[in-house]
């Protein structure tokens, strides 16, 4: 039937934009024909799909004109297929020539302002596409728009600014710099902040995340802790809508992620730890919701609170000791996420490995994390997961492989973690190659049974074409496996391995250099076996290697000194 239907529609379609290119047409019937077209495009995606099909961005750009009211007519259009998730956004971006006509047409009218605006605002999804529209003009075309008359046009603003920011440190310079009518824009952003601004304004001025993010506004700034943060406490409140709590939630966790004052703020909050735990019992079975669309929706999208929830305490909990406990000790919360871990949405699973947020405390890994047994759905999680899965999942794994004793240890390792882990060693992803060798190397007496392909996968590494932070993190567990005797064995029979080790301390990079003198002291450490390992180092021309690293005048390379007096001693 839908096969039926699309030939007919693409025939008008065609017909309609035939008569838009036909100079003998008149204003008018261009104009109807834009409005017709326009209705169209509010139907099913396969009307969009129609549309686009038949050309009618590139067409309907290349006819605005002067007239007002047929402009407006395409824009409207326009607008309406491109906020679709089925247009390709860089169809805005083919003709170099559009977006400074698009520029010219702000000034016309408060229609055209609001249609472009979000034209922009939904086309803007790579870096590539906020440099176009910084470098035509977009921030001094757009930032008077912020104090419109118009509510829908201060609106599309406020989202222009904010996917502009977003983790771009030129934009986000330049914004904080911005006068509007004589004010700052941030102090405009904290202004729409305000508690009688509709949710919506609340929500978008707190994107003022994305300049504090950006480095272009300081955290303990007064505009980020005493506005912005506050702000978006509040919009987790249940007195909000779903999607308002949830576009509250996951931007206050990206706000705080990297600033430990900010997230014992947030911590300390409205009480935001355990508000937070109300996202796991939404709606409940005494919902004030009496709208039946309303409850049908928010049971399709609870799994996105869920998400938000784990996001946002994986983020307040990613330093501070105190607020992890008091997170692990809200109600029923270890039980939640454990059970998030098996949750069919592949999103939630990934926000409840917030997991490994709360494995970097040893109190935790102790005591709830022992208590619940979470490796159990953790090992279930890394069977079948994509990547971004496997990485969290295997990093927690790490942590909570660094606190098994002995007698813990045999469940665990009944379940088949070792084969799990040696599986990760032959990854594609270097982050997994490195999770997989640094939990193998925490289990008891592995490096016995797998040594060989542990030392395998960090060739491997150490070889391929890797960032410097990949290849010192694998130094550094070769020094630390190093330090064991079973590995020191393994390493020094391995000549290729050693090859590397010296490479890599005469690398340019001085933590690889760093990293490679710690795992040569831990081999020649003056031990009553060390001798042999000194002979064949010094005859490898090690000593030569450590002697230039001590004329080095980085203060970081005295560790070369320790290594020398090694022979020396």
């Amino acid at each position: 039937m839908a096969c039926l239907l699309e030939a007919p529609l693409r025939i008008s379609v065609l017909s309609l934009l035939y008569l838009l290119q036909q100079s003998s047409s008149s204003l008018q019937l261009r104009t109807e024909c834009a409005v017709v077209l326009g209705s169209l495009a509010m139907g099913t995606e396969n009307n969009i799909k129609s549309l686009v099909d038949c050309h009618i961005i590139p067409t309907l750009l290349q006819l605005l004109c002067p007239d007002l009211v047929f402009t407006e007519a395409c824009l409207r259009c326009l607008r309406t297929v491109f906020i679709s998730p089925v247009t390709p956004v860089q169809l805005l971006y083919t003709d170099p020539t559009v977006i400074p006509h698009l520029m010219s047409l702000l000034s016309n009218s408060q229609r055209t302002q609001e249609y472009i605006t979000q034209i922009f605002s939904h086309c803007c999804k790579t870096p590539e596409h906020q440099t176009v529209l910084f470098n035509h003009g977009a921030i001094q075309n757009i930032a008077p728009l912020l104090i419109s008359s118009s509510y829908k046009v201060r609106m599309q603003a406020l989202k222009c600014f904010s996917v502009l920011a977003y983790e771009n440190t030129l934009v986000s310079m330049t914004l904080v710099n911005v006068l509007v009518d004589g004010e700052q824009l941030p102090q405009v952003f904290v202004r729409m902040m305000q508690r009688d601004q509709p949710v919506e304004m609340q929500l978008t001025a707190a994107k003022l995340t994305y300049m504090c993010r950006a480095g272009a506004i300081r955290t303990d700034d007064g505009c980020i802790v005493l506005k912005t943060l506050p702000c978006l406490v509040r919009m987790c409140s249940k007195e909000h809508l779903l999607e308002e709590r949830v576009e509250g939630a996951e931007t206050l966790a990206y706000l705080m992620e990297p600033d430990v004052e900010l997230q014992r703020i947030a911590s300390t909050t409205d009480h935001l730890v355990a508000m937070l735990a109300d996202y796991f019992k939404y709606p409940s079975s005494v919902s004030a919701i009496t709208d039946i669309k309303r409850l049908d929706h928010d049971l399709k999208h609870a799994h996105e609170l869920r998400q938000a929830a784990f996001k946002l305490y994986a983020s307040l909990g990613s330093n501070d000791e105190d607020i992890r406990k008091k997170i692990t000790e809200t109600e029923n919360m270890m039980d939640r996420i454990v059970s998030g871990l098996s949750e069919s949405s592949i999103k939630v699973r990934l926000a409840a490995v917030c997991l490994h947020s709360l494995s970097r405390s040893v109190q935790q890994l102790r005591t709830s994390f022992h208590d619940h047994a979470v490796w159990k759905p953790l090992m279930k999680l890394l069977q079948n997961a994509p990547d971004e899965v496997l990485v969290m999942a295997s990093s927690t794994l790490c942590n909570l492989l660094l606190e098994f004793s002995p007698s813990k240890e045999q469940p665990i390792l009944e379940s088949g973690v070792i084969e799990l882990l040696c599986s990760l060693t032959q990854s594609d992803s270097p982050a997994l190659r490195v999770n997989g060798i640094w939990a193998l190397m925490h289990i008891d007496q592995i490096m016995s049974s797998h040594g060989k392909q542990i030392m395998q996968a960090v060739t491997l590494i150490l070889e391929a074409e890797h960032s410097a932070e990949v290849k010192e993190q694998t130094l550094c567990i070769l020094a630390n496996i190093a330090d064991g005797n079973t590995a020191k064995e393994l390493i020094m029979t391995n000549d290729d391995m050693l090859q590397k080790v010296k490479y890599y301390m005469g690398h340019s990079n001085v933590k690889l250099q760093l990293a490679a003198t710690f795992c040569v002291s831990n081999l020649i450490w003056n031990e009553e076996d060390s001798q042999d390992r000194q002979d064949k180092l010094r005859e490898m021309g090690f000593v030569d290697a450590l002697h230039k690293l001590t004329q080095s005048t980085d203060p970081n390379l005295s560790d070369a000194k320790t290594a020398l007096q090694q022979y020396l001693a």
